[in-house]
């Protein structure tokens, strides 16, 4: 606790991992805010072994092996990134610190990896792109309202994003207690146990009244006959497209022109779908255990996966990774890279864009650390031959 009231620049020099930011972060946002990143869906088994199931991956430690010029540089859809972790697009953002999605991209841009923002962002595609210099990739979730789609398409063209992510793990919300329990809105509601539990933020309340950015940017005054949205569960109940299906995909894609990355892979049949569809890379993902409960951790489905598509079309995967050792399994398992939600959403919280800077290099500095253990020069140099993987791993099914 002693740890929480330290200056920032004391606080930067006793925090060595993803975890020493979470009790910050904790202390300095709200509380629904602070659920709605750390929850998952039902009973979070998927969310707890998206995390539990990288530590029965172990690491062949090599010895007499130059090391002596290392990095953890690699390229994701051919661009350059100082490692092969990208931000992944996280909704809300900019209600756990304010102008978060800002923020955020700017702490990424500085440190040379991919930003991702959420079509429920805060912030908007064109705030965004006014505040910063490198293009950021924008994700896209699938509404039936096609003419809005469309024009958040058009959007995110014009703001010169480099790519486009569509989820596709989120036709209907999965039931996330957490969220339900706090009766979450944007911005939150003033009842009375609200107003409590912001009364002990003070710097997250001052913050928030110096910015006019509280709601959902990209879809206010652009979705048909919206002129107000707090609830994000009531606008997707009425909104997520149902149908959805793959040859959907191929009018979003066409619309789009430019690098598209599919999310929310976790079966090797849609896998090779997704193949088909041109799409220049793939996430194996359960959207971080906050969708179909009891579904495979994202790093056990990932081996088959690769195996079944590797070569064919880049492989990334997320859920789980909370440090740089997680990275090394990924990237030894197959993947081209991974994308961090919760762990710069810590950093975020806890201190703003130092503390998204923070976690990003706390990741790499456990990555290169481990790469050099593991007797590699090159993080794009890990491959099976580094793990010991028990046998079991992907699991004995009828």
């Amino acid at each position: 606790i002693g740890k929480i009231f330290l200056p920032i620049e004391k606080l930067m020099k006793i925090i060595t991992t993803i975890d020493d930011l979470k009790p910050l972060y904790k202390r300095r946002v709200p509380k629904m805010f602070y659920d709605y990143t750390i929850g998952g869906s039902w009973t979070e088994q998927t969310l707890r072994e998206n995390i539990s199931d990288f530590n029965k991956l172990y690491f062949r430690q090599r010895v007499a092996v130059d090391i002596s010029n290392r990095t953890t540089k690699t390229k994701l859809i051919g661009q350059d990134a100082t490692m092969p972790v990208a931000l992944a697009p996280v909704g809300l953002t900019g209600l756990q610190h304010p102008d978060g999605e800002i923020k955020a991209a700017k702490a990424a841009e500085e440190f040379g990896v991919p930003f991702t923002l959420s079509t429920m962002s805060i912030c908007s595609i064109e705030d965004v792109a006014k505040n910063t210099s490198k293009p950021f990739w924008f994700q896209l979730y699938c509404m039936s309202d096609r003419p809005f789609i469309e024009n958040l398409i058009d959007r995110a063209k014009e703001a010169k994003c480099s790519a486009l992510i569509i989820t596709l793990d989120l036709q209907i919300l999965g039931q996330r207690h957490k969220d339900i329990k706090n009766q979450m809105t944007a911005p939150p509601k003033l009842t009375l146990k609200n107003i409590m539990n912001m009364a002990t933020k003070p710097k997250w309340c001052l913050g928030m009244m110096g910015t006019k950015r509280h709601g959902f940017a990209n879809i206010v005054g652009h979705a048909s006959g919206v002129k107000n949205l707090t609830s994000l569960s009531e606008w997707s109940a009425n909104n997520l497209l149902r149908t959805l299906n793959w040859d959907d995909l191929d009018w979003m894609i066409k619309r789009w022109g430019g690098k598209v990355i599919l999310k929310g892979i976790q079966d090797v049949e849609d896998a090779k779908m997704a193949v088909k569809t041109g799409a220049d890379a793939i996430v194996v993902s359960n959207h971080g255990g906050r969708q179909l409960d009891g579904a495979l951790s994202s790093i056990r489905s990932l081996p088959s996966i690769i195996d079944a598509v590797g070569g064919k079309i880049e492989v990334w995967v997320d859920g789980g990774i909370r440090s740089g050792q997680d990275v090394a399994k990924a990237v030894s398992l197959g993947a081209k890279g991974v994308m961090i939600g919760r762990p710069f959403i810590y950093g975020l919280g806890a201190m703003g864009q130092g503390g998204v800077t923070k976690a990003l290099e706390i990741i790499q500095k456990e990555l290169d650390t481990t790469i050099a253990l593991c007797g590699e020069q090159s993080v794009e140099n890990m491959s099976r031959k580094n793990l010991l993987i028990p046998k079991d791993f992907r699991g004995n099914w009828e």
